[in-house]
């Protein structure tokens, strides 16, 4: 793909279902919180519908990854995607945590329950979404209705985190947005086929201060994130885990480590054709995925 500053020109050739969804602007709200303000999207089908569907992005991404499939959706429920603090259109926190994370996401959906008297609550996780869904199903049974894990790499009880590194992210600066659109890239690397998703995705994941073009995400984020280690998911509503069939977690023993721990809890579904990063992949089956689980 040639990549410009004109997203409207970059994805000319994009499906027109993919134009439609995102044309449909959901409501951009703010949660306040003395730690720092979180930032959610929300679709509402409709007042009477008493559903909601929560959708967590992974690890340096952001709500508007979800803007091609959250108006795919609303028609079985009211939707909100949230930008965890630090990244997306958060405030930046001095300390982050998979726990904070819940907490955070948590006191959003008790408000949106409260507000609109929402009764049915289902959390859609991808990558460290996805740990932060499980957390929440875990600790707190009596909100969640359904839960969603796709393609999150779960580490087994023996995991030293100290023999492995996630991917350095220092913050740069570039001088112009052509230079930072260009060197956008998904994490892990993989390639994608829909590449208007991505080019899409790039465009909300910069941003521009006095210091030059810069990522929107905190790099302590990927520095000193407090991690689950040695914590086990104990859900009580049906679970799903959705991994991509040409994704790392099937190579080696990840995906069977997986299977061990939780197929007792958990269903598990292979997405053939799609890496990790299965919503930009295969928006449609996860979709329907979705249609079917939480409807």
């Amino acid at each position: 793909m040639n990549i410009t500053n004109n997203l409207k020109d970059d994805i000319l050739h994009a499906p027109n279902w993919f134009h439609q969804a995102i044309q449909d602007k959901p409501e951009d709200k703010i949660f306040e919180h003395k730690l720092g303000n979180v930032s959610y999207s929300k679709w509402v089908t409709s007042s009477a519908n008493k559903n909601l569907i929560v959708l967590l992005h992974g690890g340096g991404a952001h709500k508007k990854w979800w803007d091609p499939i959250g108006p795919q959706i609303k028609e079985i429920g009211n939707i909100i995607a949230i930008d965890l603090p630090g990244m997306g259109y958060s405030d930046f926190r001095e300390k982050y945590s998979i726990v904070d994370y819940g907490n955070c996401v948590t006191d959003i959906i008790e408000k949106e329950k409260l507000d609109h008297g929402l009764e049915t609550v289902n959390i859609v996780g991808h990558s460290l979404g996805g740990h932060v869904a499980g957390y929440i199903a875990s600790e707190r049974k009596d909100l969640i209705t359904n839960v969603i894990i796709i393609d999150t790499f779960i580490r087994p009880p023996n995991y030293d985190p100290s023999k492995h590194r996630g991917p350095l992210a220092m913050i740069r600066y570039y001088p112009d947005k052509n230079t930072i659109l260009n060197r956008f890239k998904l994490m892990p690397s993989q390639e994608c086929l829909n590449d208007w998703y991505v080019r899409y995705i790039a465009e909300y994941s910069i941003k521009q201060t006095k210091d030059g073009w810069r990522w929107r995400f905190d790099e302590v984020v990927f520095t000193s994130l407090e991690r689950l280690f040695e914590y086990h998911y104990s859900f009580s509503c049906p679970a799903l885990f959705v991994h991509g069939a040409n994704s790392l977690l099937t190579s080696g023993h990840l995906l069977e480590n997986v299977k061990s721990m939780y197929g007792n809890i958990m269903e598990f579904i292979e997405i053939p054709g799609a890496a990790h990063h299965v919503p930009l992949d295969k928006p449609h089956e996860v979709i329907k995925l979705i249609k079917d689980r939480c409807g």
